[in-house]
């Protein structure tokens, strides 16, 4: 991942973003340890205090949790707290954006859906 040190997402949030989602895709399993801080910067070349903000927001979350001396570990229900803070926050976000620009642009709903029936089957097609 290359990280985006010219957007408007801070970089920590980046780096929790990331590490959720190699939580999905079963990178890190329940109770596995994950990358320390210091790695983290390393991987990314960052400050060790960046790699931390993002690991604790995960903590703060609960996706992460802290073994004292050993570092941080995946909760045991973290895939399920990834999957319905993104539906219920990030992909919701997403569609009320999308359904305003489509009210802007006079887009009705059954041409949005099309869209998005045929940026799947592009996808699935890959």
């Amino acid at each position: 991942m290359i990280l985006n040190t010219d957007g408007t997402k801070p970089i920590y949030v980046q780096i929790a973003e990331w590490l959720e989602t190699e939580i999905l895709s079963g990178s890190f399993n329940s109770d596995q340890k994950v990358y320390s801080q210091y790695q983290l910067a390393e991987i990314f070349t960052i400050n060790p205090a960046t790699a931390a903000k993002g690991l604790n927001i995960l903590a703060d979350g609960d996706v992460l949790y802290k073994k004292r001396g050993l570092g941080m570990f995946v909760s045991s229900d973290a895939r399920e707290r990834i999957l319905n803070k993104r539906k219920n926050h990030t992909l919701k976000k997403l569609v009320q954006d999308l359904v305003i620009e489509a009210e802007r642009l006079d887009v009705s709903e059954e041409e949005v859906f099309d869209m998005i029936k045929n940026v799947k089957r592009n996808w699935e097609g890959t």
